[in-house]
């Protein structure tokens, strides 16, 4: 993990809980006996978010409503560290860093990071309404996010960067952590896919770290995958790991997403310094690459980051 992160030598479990005594009902003595949570319980690793949001960031409020990701923190700070890091060493202004959060979800995690780790400011935008109205309410309930974190609904489908960024407004970075799968069946074999692998390892685990699948959520029980994903209503009624189907899936999944996003950041270079945005599979840098080349960009950078033995990167580029 990054030097900076909070949570690179694991979680303390006794502190958690002396800070956030929700925490303690959950506890349980891995094999390894270390105290820890049974991560395939969601409702424990949803408690956990909060302990460590209560803990580490100065909340005072987070939750989110049933069937949105819940997200593994350390790894989301990962990102936020990283930004920090490029924006030190290339950004042309020091001060009032700004960000974009394109797709903040329900459970706004980075701009929570963001700003209390850098007292940044950011704006988060989505398309679904459930998440910009649970967003709405972490910001609007935490003294440390008041004035500091707003969110904006995206109201067209088709768009990432146009209707959210305003004329002559600046950002520092945008970043993105964008839907993973292809299809709904693509996400529906995915979560089945982690929760199996989860209930094998569940007497492994050391409750050390949690594992960070960013196409996969933490959260309540869900027994569909929501909006397009009807089809599959009524199945998998004990599945893990929830979410919408914007944050699960897109047409051409991953690579087309990002691919889509290059092409829209051109129309609004002048209103941001770095464009950012995770990259799940490492084989779709180069096609990523290349669009970032056609379309003009001045540089592009890709920052390695990595937690235990699972190595993720951001892609960032510039005009």
């Amino acid at each position: 993990m990054h030097p900076k992160n909070l949570h690179k030598n694991g979680y303390p479990m006794d502190a958690l809980c002396q800070t956030y005594p929700a925490l303690k009902p959950f506890l349980v003595r891995a094999k390894s006996g270390n105290t820890s949570i049974d991560f395939t319980n969601p409702q424990a690793v949803k408690v956990l978010n909060a302990a460590l949001l209560h803990h580490y960031y100065r909340l005072e409020y987070w939750d989110i409503p049933d069937g949105y990701l819940c997200p593994p923190v350390p790894g989301r700070a990962d990102y936020i560290h990283g930004i920090a890091d490029l924006i030190k060493a290339t950004a042309s202004k020091r001060e009032n860093i700004r960000g974009l959060d394109i797709g903040v979800g329900a459970n706004a995690i980075y701009p929570i990071i963001g700003v209390t780790s850098y007292n940044w400011s950011f704006v988060g935008s989505d398309v679904d309404h459930g998440a910009v109205k649970s967003a709405n309410t972490i910001a609007s309930k935490n003294s440390v996010l008041v004035n500091k974190f707003q969110v904006r609904k995206q109201a067209n489908n088709a768009h990432i960067f146009n209707g959210v960024i305003k004329d002559n407004e600046r950002f520092t970075f945008t970043m993105c952590n964008p839907p993973f799968h292809k299809s709904a069946q693509d996400a529906l074999s995915g979560t089945r896919r982690k929760t199996s692998n989860l209930t094998r390892n569940k007497q492994k685990r050391s409750g050390a770290k949690f594992t960070d699948n960013r196409e996969q959520g933490f959260g309540h029980c869900t027994s569909k995958l929501q909006g397009k994903n009807a089809a599959y209503q009524g199945k998998d009624a004990n599945l893990n790991f929830a979410g919408q189907a914007n944050e699960l899936w897109c047409e051409g999944g991953e690579l087309a997403f990002i691919q889509r996003m290059v092409q829209e950041s051109v129309s609004v270079k002048d209103n941001v310094e770095w464009f950012t945005c995770l990259v799940s599979k490492s084989a779709h840098l180069k096609p990523i690459k290349t669009s970032i080349d056609y379309y003009g960009a001045a540089q592009c950078k890709v920052i390695d980051m990595g937690q235990g033995s699972k190595l993720s990167r951001f892609i960032a580029w510039t005009f």
